[in-house]
Order: structure tokens, then C-alpha cells, then sequence
């Protein structure tokens, strides 16, 4: 069996002196003299110790990494964005833990209060889409554990945040499509908890609106993000008196759920479509969508994960401002379909 760790209070019982007086001969601490301090440190290589560098670290009141709680990890965006997380966190030698709420709020609550418990020295967030209470996130507070939320924010004013412009990246979508002749324009948003979902509505109705048309509520419809969810919103728009020529849709992922249904119903012809996240697998299909907003996910993680480290090094301080930080996104056109 593996022997237990080396402690420095082997060493002191060894060498009859006291463990702080082996703590100082091992940093070099001028109080211990040259020959004691090399007695510790050939004893300490010959019992193969080791630094507990936890404890050292608690002591310091800083356990040198941070947390990331997620909704998916194997989402394409979530996966490029922790890739910037970790290139961030190891410039400044920090750990970095992953957790995943598979979007279910408790699930998040239970991650919070399990990063509180490991101590970490901030906390990066991507909400789940069930969240629409923010409690679990402000009891951080009184532990000194700075929350930087990112792409999936609250709808609070008080959080630091890096998000991606999803209003104006809506317009950008409704006005590609009004420009190609489109006139009844229907919307697959996400669930009405989250805010990124007002935020696409808010884009619609500026578009129509600019282009003086008329707004149509029953041509935005929420869903739940899964593919029964995205099924029942094409249905009604499949049954609409004011049948919808094309479809923004919430994102990538949903888009590929309406495009297999509509496959399956031989009416994807009928429909151009436009979505969120340009994911690459996009540009390979046969049918897809004619355009996708670029969200920048390298750029949103590695922006939220400076701001969390400086949050975290720099002095606490009642006026601090807080960070809004907005990733300009971009509309990219795919080939069009004949």
C-alpha cells in the first residue's frame, strides 16, 4: 500500500524541533540558521515531501481557481468558449472546475452552493433556461465571490456581464430577409424566462416596425429548446391564415430540428431560414439555414474571464462600476438556395 504523505510535523518530531521552525526552514526564513535549515530540507528530500499547497493556499485566502457552470458542455459554443476560459485562467496560473446545469435551475443552485463549498475565487455563469430567480447568485456576496455572468445573462442591472448583441443581430436577420421579399416573417424564440429570447423579440419588432409593417404577436412563438418543443411551434405556424414565407429561429440547434421536420413533411422549400451560432456542421448540409448570427464565443469567454480575474485581484470597492460588456455579432450569409 501507498504510504501516507510526508507532513511537517513528521519532519519536527523527527528532528525534535517544532513544525513552525520547520515551516521557516523550508521557505529559507532567516530566524533558522544553516545548519538546521539543511538538516530540514535532507530530511525532507529523503521522505519525499511535498508542499500542501492547498493548505497554503487557504492560508493565503485564495485557492487559485475559479468556477464555470454551463448549461450544456457539448454544445459547440460552450465548448470554444471554455477553450478561452482556460487559455485566460492559465496565463494567470488559475484552476479552472467545470459544472454543467443541463439547463435545470435546481441543478444550478446545487452547483453554486457546491463552488461556495470548494472555495473557488470567482464564478463564471451561463444561466440555465429555467432560471428566473437570481437569489443563489447574490448570497455569493458575503463570501467575497465575484459572479461574472456571460452569453445566457440575467435580466438584472446590478451583475457584471460580456454578452453578444442580440437585439440589433435580429434586426440584421429580419432585414436580410424582408430585403429578399419576405413579407410575413415568423419567429422561433426560446423560452420567455430567459432574457436573451426578449432580446430577439425586441430585434424582430424594431425590424418590422423600421420597415413599417404591421407587428403580428402570434407570428413569434416560444419554445423549450427541444425538438418537440421546436415541432409544436412550426406547427403554428404551418396552420397560420398568414403562413410565414421564413423563420428566425432561436439557434442553430433548433434550426436543425425545424429543417428535419420540414424534410420530413417535404416543405422545406418553402421556407427560408435563419438562425444563432453559425456552428460549422452548418455549411455541410444539404438544406440549411441561409444565414446564422455569429456570436464570437472565444471572444465572449475570453472576455469574461479577464473581467472575473481582475474582479478577483482587484481591492474590493463599494463604487465599483460594473462591467456590461456587448460583443458586437455579426449576420454570416450562407450559400443561397435556388
Amino acid at each position: 500500500m501507498q504510504s501516507k504523505p510526508t507532513t511537517i510535523k513528521e519532519i519536527a518530531r523527527i528532528l525534535n524541533i517544532s513544525p513552525s521552525s520547520v515551516s521557516r526552514g523550508l521557505h529559507d526564513h532567516p530566524s533558522i540558521g544553516a545548519v538546521t535549515k539543511e538538516k530540514i530540507k535532507q530530511l525532507a528530500k529523503s521522505l519525499n515531501y511535498e508542499p500542501n499547497n492547498a493548505a497554503i493556499l487557504f492560508q493565503k485566502g485564495k485557492t487559485y481557481t475559479i468556477g464555470v457552470i454551463l448549461p450544456e458542455l457539448s454544445e459547440y459554443f460552450f465548448s470554444v468558449a471554455i477553450s478561452a476560459i482556460e487559455d485566460e485562467a492559465i496565463k494567470k496560473n488559475y484552476t479552472v472546475i467545470f459544472a454543467q446545469s443541463h439547463d435545470h435551475y435546481e441543478q444550478e443552485v446545487k452547483l453554486v452552493e457546491k463552488m461556495k463549498n470548494q472555495r473557488v475565487d470567482g464564478l463564471l455563469v451561463s444561466i440555465s433556461k429555467e432560471t428566473s430567480r437570481f437569489d443563489h447568485f447574490e448570497k455569493l456576496n458575503s463570501f467575497n465571490i465575484p459572479v461574472v455572468f456571460f452569453d445566457r445573462i440575467p435580466p438584472l442591472k446590478n451583475v457584471h456581464y460580456v454578452a453578444c448583441s442580440l437585439e440589433s443581430a435580429t434586426v440584421k436577420a429580419v432585414n436580410y430577409l424582408l430585403k429578399k421579399g419576405h413579407r410575413s416573417i415568423g419567429m422561433i424564440n426560446g423560452p420567455s424566462t430567459l432574457y436573451a429570447s426578449e432580446e430577439r423579440k425586441d430585434g424582430y419588432m424594431r425590424a418590422i416596425a423600421f420597415n413599417r409593417l404591421k407587428f403580428d404577436p402570434s407570428l413569434v412563438v416560444n419554445c423549450d429548446l427541444t425538438e418537440q418543443g421546436t415541432i409544436d411551434a412550426a406547427g403554428q405556424f404551418l396552420n397560420h391564415k398568414r403562413k410565414p414565407t421564413a423563420i428566425v429561429v432561436f439557434n442553430d440547434y433548433v434550426a436543425l430540428f425545424l429543417i428535419r421536420h420540414f424534410k420530413k413533411l417535404n416543405v422545406i422549400n418553402d421556407y427560408d431560414i435563419v438562425s444563432y451560432s453559425n456552428l460549422p456542421i452548418i455549411s455541410y448540409l444539404d438544406n440549411s439555414p441561409i444565414a446564422s448570427v455569429e456570436q464570437y464565443p472565444y471572444l465572449q469567454g475570453q472576455k469574461a474571464a479577464n473581467i472575473l480575474l481582475d474582479l478577483i485581484h482587484s481591492p474590493n470597492s463599494e463604487n465599483r462600476a460594473y462591467y456590461n460588456t456587448i460583443v458586437e455579432s455579426d449576420l454570416i450569409i450562407n450559400e443561397v438556395k435556388e
